[in-house]
């Protein structure tokens, strides 16, 4: 790939993270002051998700720590592998709770279930308010009209879904977008060299649900870099 080509796909990576922060800025906040936000934190832990794992966990720790003087968020870690096996963790508001199993989890190979992460979340929402959902996976491999009328219902009940999307899987960037948009979150396409970017913008998305608009355009200040371009998106906001 030619210096020119490498450019243009810098710059339309960019754009993207741009056009990310832009939505979780303009997302109407669904807290109450004084409640901890609840935030549902997806992975696909299957094979091709392996390299990345570890590297899950301490972006899972660095959400905490940037929410901590909030009052804290809650946090249910949720991950899908091998033959149907799905597994959400209780909801936790101290790392040292939550690590654990996170390090304990290892990626088997098996097909997505995105439906049930989707599901899970409606389920969770039903009996006790869910802020946000994020989702980390690398491609889609079901009904993917199932999956709208499932994004298209967390929608209705205002629980943003911010999907994170790793690689270049053509059928799995196309539905990830489309369910960002019918659950009134956002897509943002990352690949292993992105790890920072990726941070950030979870931790951006953590800050939100914990403490609204306001956190976030603080959070943007102090952190510089990507999560400063919140800024310039929030202006004069409450």
């Amino acid at each position: 790939m030619g210096d020119k080509d490498k450019q243009i796909q810098r710059d339309s990576s960019q754009s993207e993270v741009d056009r990310f922060l832009r939505k979780v800025a303009s997302t109407p906040p669904s807290i109450n002051r004084g409640v901890r936000g609840r935030l549902i934190f997806a992975l696909d832990a299957t094979a091709s998700r392996e390299p990345t794992w570890d590297q899950a966990t301490h972006i899972q720790s660095e959400m905490f720590e940037e929410t901590r003087s909030l009052g804290g968020l809650e946090i249910q870690l949720v991950y899908y592998r091998g033959f149907r096996e799905f597994e959400a963790s209780p909801w936790c508001s101290q790392p040292k709770a939550l690590l654990p199993r996170m390090t304990r989890v290892s990626c088997v190979a098996g097909q997505t279930q995105i439906g049930r992460v989707l599901q899970h979340t409606l389920d969770e929402t039903r009996k006790k308010k869910v802020n946000a959902l994020v989702f980390v996976g690398d491609c889609m491999e079901e009904d993917p009209d199932l999956l709208a009328r499932l994004a298209g219902e967390l929608g209705l009940l205002a629980v943003p879904a911010f999907l994170f999307h790793e690689g270049m899987d053509a059928v799995a960037e196309k539905n990830f977008r489309h369910l960002a948009r019918l659950s009134g979150g956002a897509y943002c396409r990352f690949d292993s060299r992105s790890a920072k970017q990726l941070r950030d913008l979870l931790n951006a998305v953590a800050v939100y649900a914990a403490g609204g608009r306001k956190a976030l355009e603080s959070h943007s200040q102090r952190k510089g870099g990507i999560a400063l371009q919140l800024t310039h998106q929030l202006g004069k906001k409450n």
